[in-house]
């Protein structure tokens, strides 16, 4: 496809990378020069730089013949008109990232109506979800949705004390009634796709994939269930912040922000619910938050735009035991530092954004059959989870998985019929027209569910 990326600050790179990756041609937009210069030094695609909105630069991007235009600047007014004059010009869907909360709900629904956005993505909204589905599940540094909810993947990391050290699939399964799939183990950076003789050592990350209901069982038996956080402190009163902790209090959770612009904080104060703490602080200053009650936590969690100082304060608040301490973390290079000075949980607005858009991008290039529904990107980005819903008439249908010919590195997941408990499958499974299937792709790109066999 042709793409057009308006907009080359941190989301608007790694789309780049990934578009490349996926094989689009891409044209950058930028207004600055050097940005634009480096980008298409980097990665192969093209540069215009002017601004987005500007008809004559997207006239020699040529949105005309776009297959999609994403803009990703700083501003969403400016993303909204580049999109909606692209779309005037020809260009056949447009992405808008849209942060600002004034612009969500029924307002957000009629610009996408009037502007004919085919997606508003919202990264900090994003960030913010990602964080509630792990403080929900504290257990897991990673919780993937499928099937309307009825499938969970998860990622745990096994410490030392861990009793699933040591211990081979098979005799874990035998002891578990719960119905349950270890997916892939990832260990020392090697991704493997483990059978029953496969024996988890200690800092083996492992993908877990059950039902909801079974996996709160599963992690329990397994002596791997936290409770939940209701106690939490946020620092930095971004974007993310304010999302996370309206979702939380929402949920019935006691939430505290640490913001040090003054300004700020009475924003927050005025915007969120009254039940929400708004402590004007300095949160890099440890004295402050022992006074605030930080060793009597739940959870932790450092949502400052410097990713640094997200790190150090984060490695000391785990050092006084806080049993969930995350860190927004946006610079790649900084989360192997920050995993390997004992950090388990970072999150990313570039990644999740990047998810998403790869995950559309992927479905409108599979306009027939069954196109991709939901994508993550899983152990450490070295595999790809993938949703598809099982089409009429296709070669996989009916037949065993065991008798199917399916890829090296591909693994079916589960299955969901007529939206009722997700299905671990075995090898006398059937899939079925209408079921959603969930895979597991390893150095496999795949945009439609019949491309798992060979």
């Amino acid at each position: 496809m042709n793409i057009i990326v308006v907009g080359c600050g941190k989301i608007g790179y790694r789309l780049v990378a990934e578009f490349v990756n996926e094989g689009h041609d891409i044209t950058v937009i930028d207004t600055d020069n050097p940005t634009v210069e480096e980008i298409t030094n980097i990665y192969d695609c093209m540069g215009v730089c002017g601004n987005g909105v500007d008809c004559n630069v997207l006239e020699s991007a040529g949105a005309r013949e776009a297959d999609l235009l994403v803009s990703v600047t700083n501003s969403d007014e400016l993303n909204m008109l580049a999109c909606f004059l692209s779309r005037e010009m020809g260009t056949k869907n447009t992405v808008a990232r849209i942060r600002n909360p004034e612009y969500n709900g029924d307002s957000l629904a009629f610009m996408r109506h009037k502007l004919e956005l085919s997606m508003a993505i919202n990264p900090e909204r994003l960030v913010a979800q990602e964080l509630y589905n792990i403080l929900k599940i504290p257990s897991a540094f990673k919780v993937d949705y499928f099937a309307r909810r009825n499938l969970e993947m998860i990622e745990v990391r096994l410490k030392p004390e861990s009793s699933l050290c040591g211990k081979k699939l098979s005799k874990i399964r035998e002891k578990q009634k719960e119905e349950f799939l270890i997916a892939a183990v990832l260990r020392q950076g090697e991704l493997i796709i483990p059978d029953g003789s496969f024996e988890l050592k200690v800092g083996d990350i492992v993908s877990i994939a059950a039902s909801p209901g079974d996996m709160q069982k599963l992690l329990k038996g397994l002596g791997l269930l936290k409770k939940q956080a209701r106690n939490i402190m946020i620092v930095g009163g971004s974007k993310t912040a304010y999302y996370l902790a309206d979702m939380l209090l929402a949920s019935g959770n006691d939430v505290r922000i640490v913001e040090k612009n003054l300004d700020r904080c009475r924003e927050l104060s005025e915007t969120l619910p009254k039940d929400a703490i708004i402590i004007h602080g300095d949160g890099s200053n440890r004295e402050l938050l022992l006074e605030e009650g930080m060793r009597s936590l739940d959870a932790f969690l450092c949502l400052t735009e410097l990713d640094e100082m997200n790190i150090l304060t984060s490695l000391f608040v785990s050092r006084q035991n806080v049993p969930t301490v995350i860190s927004k973390v946006n610079k790649s290079e900084l989360v192997d530092v920050a995993e390997s000075m004992g950090l388990d949980y970072t999150v990313s607005a570039k990644e999740l954004t990047a998810e998403i858009l790869l995950r559309y991008t992927r479905a409108l290039g599979n306009s027939r059959g069954s196109a991709v529904e939901t994508l993550y990107k899983i152990m450490d980005g070295k595999a790809e989870a993938l949703e598809f819903v099982a089409q009429d008439g296709a070669a996989y249908l009916g037949v065993s998985l065991k008798e199917l010919s399916i890829k090296q590195g591909v693994l079916v997941v589960g299955i969901i019929r007529e939206g009722k408990k997700a299905l671990i499958p075995n090898g006398d499974d059937k899939i079925q027209s209408g079921d959603r299937v969930i895979v597991l792709s390893a150095n496999n790109r795949l945009n439609d569910l019949s491309e798992i066999l060979r």
